[in-house]
């Protein structure tokens, strides 16, 4: 084995062992690295120009070894053992892996739009990052359907008839409310097409959405019983998974914070002594701060204590396993604990049903909307009215006389 690959292997125990892992997972993935190395070595692969393929292949060799070893298949997942440090090491090594496929003509040209529509939503607009990626994923999609299964050759050739079969294909198991977005956001890609010269008309206009009428429909909402049995359900895990989590469910509870506002969420954002907490609004980047309530500290206290894996990264909520970098997205874990705790909801079941449930405590304490919003995180007050629906079930506790004939007994 060439020299430099014992150096590689060091460099890469090093890095494992600053992310955390435990030293099970450090040996684990350095000895399949090592494996990796002498079979590249064998074969005079040099690592530079290692593919995904060259991988496929090591793996298919190590089940052969294996058989020979133990006389048995292994486990039908087992190859994400040697996986895992292989690619760790190319992480390590190349910087870049697993490495781009070389791109068509054509891909190329839905790249560049997509990159340049991406710049222009976020700093000549000044889109929030959950807005932008929204939008950027839709673009993505309709470029990717137009390669696969439109006969247009660019954007130039686009036309109504591939708006609507797309739009057609988009349609199945989608809420007329979902659909409504598929169809803004298309019309906001096909908008920038055409402000970028890509496309001679201006095809927007040519996108055909679902009438919606005011206030349409009911979202998904916790009532304060359901709430108080997904706590106390999770209060019982005493595991750092548990604590976390239930941390987790306070902030979502008592203030109906966005997901990303919990996600993004620091540790110099906890205001100890006096009592508050900075919170940046995910949508309208602005910046709040809400008291702490007891029950919410807490939580947070317990959780960096004795649930939070030592790391240096500033963001309260990280992951549970190394390596310990922030969590994305919360919808799992929230989903899973609401299902946990026996609740069964028909629609929505992410974190988002806690934001409307708090929005409907308010409103039933007859808090102005106003201080709603504000507490909400929205900019405008008609950002708030669709939350009033969610009280509509109070209304039948009001009992009006209807003028008419007496009923005798």
């Amino acid at each position: 084995m060439p020299h430099g690959y014992g150096t590689l292997v060091a460099e890469l125990r090093d890095a494992l062992t600053r992310q955390r892992y435990n030293r099970v997972a450090v040996h684990n993935y350095c000895r399949n690295a090592n494996h990796f190395l002498a079979y590249l070595a064998a074969r005079n692969i040099a690592l530079e120009a290692v593919t995904p393929i060259d991988v496929t292949n090591y793996l298919r060799f190590a089940v052969r070894q294996f058989r020979k070893r133990h006389a048995r298949a292994p486990a039908r997942y087992w190859t994400g053992i040697p996986r895992s440090g292989i690619h760790a090491l190319l992480k390590l090594a190349l910087k870049r892996w697993p490495p781009e496929p070389a791109a068509a003509p054509d891909e190329l040209i839905c790249r560049e739009a997509c990159d340049q529509y991406r710049t222009w939503l976020r700093e000549e607009r000044g889109l929030a990052t959950a807005s932008v990626d929204a939008l950027l994923w839709e673009a993505r999609n309709f470029c990717a359907w137009l390669i696969k299964h439109s006969n247009a050759t660019s954007f130039a050739d686009l036309t109504v008839h591939d708006v609507d079969i797309y739009m057609d294909m988009r349609a199945p198991g989608l809420a007329r409310k979902s659909l409504k977005d598929v169809a803004e956001r298309l019309r906001s890609l096909l908008k920038h097409l055409h402000r970028t010269g890509r496309t001679a008309a201006d095809l927007s206009q040519h996108v055909i959405a679902p009438l919606l009428y005011a206030y349409e429909g009911i979202p998904s909402a916790l009532s304060s019983d359901q709430i108080s049995i997904v706590l106390k359900s999770v209060r019982k895990d005493r595991s750092p998974m548990g604590l976390r989590d239930y941390a987790i469910l306070q902030l979502l509870a008592t203030y109906g914070l966005r997901s990303g506002e919990i996600s993004r969420l620091r540790l110099e954002d906890v205001d100890w002594r006096a009592d508050i907490l900075h919170i940046r609004r995910s949508k309208t980047g602005d910046h709040s701060l809400l008291p702490l309530f007891e029950t919410v500290g807490e939580a947070l206290i317990e959780y960096l204590r004795h649930g939070r894996p030592e790391t240096d990264v500033r963001e309260i909520f990280v992951r549970t396993r190394a390596p310990y970098v922030p969590m994305v997205r919360i919808y799992n874990e929230v989903s899973r604990r609401i299902e946990a705790a026996g609740i069964t909801l028909s629609g929505k079941r992410g974190p988002h049903i806690f934001r409307h449930a708090r929005a409907v405590s308010l409103l039933r304490a007859s808090v102005p909307r106003k201080l709603i919003g504000d507490v909400l995180g929205h900019r405008s007050t008609e950002s708030t009215i669709p939350y009033l629906k969610l009280a509509t079930e109070d209304l039948r506790a009001i009992a009006l006389e209807i003028p008419g004939q007496e009923v005798r007994s």
